[in-house]
């Protein structure tokens, strides 16, 4: 799809942008950023935006983080992840990032498994203060020399970030732009413990077109984006495609139905990123009929051996594209076919949709000799998840398979030719945008006790939901939370009273 020696990086897309259209709308927070975070919501035009993302890479540079280190990044759906993201690629910075969801234990495995030289937190999130789990997590972590936060009454010894400040940055300091360098790192949950996985520019921007070119999103659309940006496909399907189209990004917390329609209204928003199965039950009951402006919809599937067996898309005014992500290693897009339901998905390479005037691969979709589905492609970062190279019996070095294994059970439809993903991953649990491995299940639940147990049970919308069971589950609770873990966990021994 890309050419390396040619291609922009993202933060270049931003500056072409810049230069055609300073005075247009870039990017706008949440309508309740106040509640969220005790922010004040912020609107700013590229122009601003531009002067925003200079101050912090100055920071950034002025802190004497060295090019090409990690800086680790848990911040919610805000404006601040945007221009934190701008700045660290303006100054030549590789940016990790952590999940809003991970607490102190899977922040310090993250920080130390990437060697991040810094970490950026909001100071409070849903009433959870965030900038003091970055710093506990990171007095763990010896490679940690930076600690800086957004908001308000953040602990001593973290540094606050200020995107107002006038700061300009000398531009002799700054890298030479090279898209075939990493731009971010995310985590994937495998049967053995968290994998970091690296990507250049070339490889995200390659994503987001996979996703817009099949989606027909107009240029200077403005999208409304409901996702956690934790992950390759939330990063992929918000923030590249806005560079991609030129428009603007709208930014919205997870989940509060009334405000996401009034932010859509208000916006006058033409697309819609959110996950699926929320944008099918908005269809149904009609919440969207009431966006006069939105033409598309973008229904991300976490669980993609769902999408099959999903409800028809019911909205005749709007376009919905279902997204099948595979965890981190890739995606593919498909619009909808006219009766609403899932179009097939034909395993060999997926390209852009005919009336594109491009011709181009986005990527290979493969079964794999194990009845799984493979994918290959340049967003898919093969080396990430390729397996120690050993030498065998016979000293011969094993051969790597061009492609990502994504362990998702697959088979070849008869009557239609077409792909079924039948089963996710051995040894993996999702909960909704959550991943992890299975066995962190008994490791923690054999932490509380012999009487302990911790579960994950089937859900239809989520993947799963974790039930756990203790001896005394308030205990429970409180230990989970000493050991650092995020709230999926500690809530599933929540107290659960039985009404006769």
């Amino acid at each position: 799809m890309l050419q390396n020696n040619s291609s922009p990086t993202l933060d270049e897309l931003f500056d072409r942008i810049l230069v055609r259209q300073p005075d247009r709308p870039a990017l706008i927070d949440p309508p309740d950023k106040l509640r969220v975070t005790g922010q004040s919501p912020l609107h700013l035009t590229f122009a601003q935006a531009d002067r925003a993302v200079s101050a912090l890479a100055a920071h950034f540079i002025e802190a004497g983080l060295p090019a090409n280190s990690i800086i680790a990044v848990q911040l919610p759906n805000t404006i601040e992840l945007a221009l934190t993201v701008l700045a660290a690629h303006r100054a030549g910075l590789i940016v990790a990032l952590l999940p809003q969801l991970w607490r102190q234990a899977e922040l310090a495995v993250a920080i130390n498994r990437t060697g991040a030289r810094a970490i950026v937190a909001m100071g409070n999130i849903d009433g959870v203060n965030h900038a003091d789990l970055a710093m506990n997590a990171a007095a763990e972590v010896f490679s940690v020399r930076h600690v800086c936060g957004f908001g308000s009454n953040l602990p001593e010894g973290m540094v606050p970030l200020d995107i107002a400040t006038e700061r300009t940055i000398d531009r002799s300091r700054l890298m030479i732009r090279d898209s075939r360098r990493a731009a971010l790192v995310t985590f994937e949950a495998s049967g053995s413990g968290f994998l970091a996985v690296p990507r250049t520019h070339v490889n995200l921007i390659a994503a987001g077109l996979a996703i817009f070119l099949e989606s027909s999103l107009p240029q200077n659309a403005t999208i409304l984006s409901a996702l956690a940006p934790s992950s390759f496909a939330g990063l992929t399907s918000s923030f590249v495609m806005w560079l991609l189209s030129g428009g603007t990004l709208a930014m919205h917390h997870p989940f509060d139905e009334t405000v996401l329609v009034r932010q859509m209204e208000t916006e006058r928003c033409d697309t819609l990123v959110a996950p699926a199965s929320l944008a099918l039950r908005m269809a149904e009951t009609g919440a969207l009929s009431s966006v006069p402006s939105l033409r598309h919809v973008v229904g991300l599937w976490r669980v993609p051996e769902q999408v099959g067996s999903s409800a028809p898309w019911s909205d005749s005014e709007r376009q919905m594209t279902d997204v099948y992500l595979f965890g981190e290693a890739g995606l593919f897009a498909s619009r909808r076919v006219e009766d609403g339901s899932p179009a097939p998905i034909m395993p060999g390479p997926y390209r852009t949709p005919p009336q594109v005037p491009i011709t181009s691969t986005a990527g290979e979709i493969v079964l794999t000799p194990h009845g799984t589905l493979g994918l290959r492609g340049p967003m898919v970062p093969i080396a990430a998840y390729a397996a120690p190279e050993s030498p065998s019996e016979d000293f011969v070095v094993p051969s790597q398979p061009d492609y990502v294994d994504t362990g998702y059970a697959a088979r070849i439809d008869r009557a239609t030719g077409a792909i079924a993903i039948t089963a996710p991953p051995a040894g993996v649990m999702a909960v909704g945008g959550y991943r992890f491995p299975a066995q962190d299940l008994q490791e923690w639940a054999r932490r509380l006790g012999p009487n302990a147990m911790l579960t994950a049970l089937p859900d239809r919308l989520s993947g799963h939901r974790l039930a756990g069971r203790a001896g005394d589950n308030a205990r429970a609770r409180e230990a989970l939370k000493e050991l650092g873990l995020n709230p999926l966990m500690v809530e599933a021994f929540r107290d659960r009273s039985v009404s006769g």
